[in-house]
């Protein structure tokens, strides 16, 4: 399994900084969420897409995922979910990219679970049309109304290939889970993993650093060894959203080594 970070992390850093910050805490690549610390669009400009290719291809670092916002199942249309969709998919074809996240959502109480899951296989139907030739999966996380592993696997099912799934291993948990349960709904579908840690705090959930929640992260990084994944674990240190968060010079290095020290175990 290989380390990489997504930019939320650092909202406060250029690209070359990210670049000098991957090297030096030894990870392999970077997912992109923010650019120089703006969220990504699908209408950015040509040379600033090309600034970003020839920023990673210079420094040999791969970008491993790109995220975009776009809620499948939550979107007012097929229609509008894919007008969102397909620029993300073409960037991440110019990027060399091989995975566009996006997010099931929250559906609203005029839309029944029913009419959410078919339109959210609609949407992936028709975007890996789009996605195939260029390249690229889309990956569905599982976050949200979807953090259940089997909603998930549920809206995959009978998809084509380029539908696939990611596991954030946060969500899931917090939803009941196990680790083997994610990856026997997942299997055969699952493309991108992002590690973080979390704990209870009242109602909500609050990050921590790594190890120092109530995920079961290493196990989680035992179980995917297990079933043979060898594909990226992405570091998603939420720092954009959550500005009281530690810095990314102290989350990074630290997810990177415990990361590094439990796929070294066993």
């Amino acid at each position: 399994m290989m380390l990489a970070f997504s930019t939320l992390a650092c909202p406060g850093w250029s690209l070359n900084q990210v670049v000098e910050a991957a090297h030096g805490y030894g990870y392999g690549g970077v997912e992109l969420r923010l650019v120089d610390g703006r969220l990504i669009e699908g209408d950015m400009p040509a040379a600033e897409r090309d600034r970003v290719r020839r920023t990673f291809a210079r420094a040999g670092l791969p970008i491993v995922a790109v995220d975009s916002s776009v809620r499948v199942a939550a979107a007012p249309s097929v229609k509008d979910a894919l007008d969102q969709l397909s620029p993300m998919l073409e960037l991440a074809h110019v990027w060399e990219s091989p995975v566009v996240r996006v997010f099931g959502g929250e559906w609203d109480a005029n839309r029944s679970r029913e009419d959410a899951i078919r339109q959210a296989r609609q949407v992936l139907i028709e975007g890996a049309a789009k996605a195939e030739p260029l390249g690229v999966s889309i990956a569905l996380e599982t976050h949200d109304r979807f953090s259940s592993a089997g909603l998930v696997a549920e809206v995959l099912e009978g998809l084509p290939s380029s539908a696939v799934a990611l596991w954030d291993v946060g969500h899931p948990y917090r939803v009941g889970d196990t680790p083997q349960e994610v990856l026997t709904q997942l299997d055969g579908r699952l493309a991108h993993v992002h590690i973080k840690d979390c704990r209870r705090h009242g109602e909500d959930w609050q990050l921590t650093l790594l190890g120092e929640g109530e995920v079961p992260v290493r196990s989680c990084v035992y179980a995917l060894r297990d079933a043979g994944y060898s594909g990226w674990l992405s570091v998603e240190w939420e720092k954009k959203w959550h500005p009281e968060l530690a810095e990314p010079e102290v989350a990074l290095p630290q997810f990177a080594d415990l990361l590094r020290s439990w796929c070294a175990d066993r």
